[in-house]
């Protein structure tokens, strides 16, 4: 994931430069990440971030592992969202 012009992005390829950091595709660890305001600091970006992309990604890819079909152009690598910023 990446955090660019203040949301953070899901890098699924890992390819997006900058920093980066990883986040386990579970709900609760993702509520978890945002309670404790990990995303700005794990990112080093400035103020709050929006991670609606990132609940989008761990909702598609926990409907994916209970046996739902994946959204087109999704991608699964080691089972993590990846993020990093610019």
């Amino acid at each position: 994931m990446v955090a660019v012009a203040g949301r953070v992005v899901v890098d699924g390829r890992r390819r997006l430069p900058g920093r980066g950091a990883w986040l386990h595709p579970d709900p609760d660890c993702l509520a978890k990440a945002e309670r404790r305001r990990a995303f700005p600091r794990a990112l080093r970006a400035p103020g709050a971030l929006d991670v609606q992309e990132v609940r989008e990604h761990v909702e598609r890819t926990r409907h994916h592992e209970a046996g739902t079909s994946p959204a087109p152009g999704e991608t699964k690598e080691a089972g993590r969202p990846v993020m990093s910023q610019p």
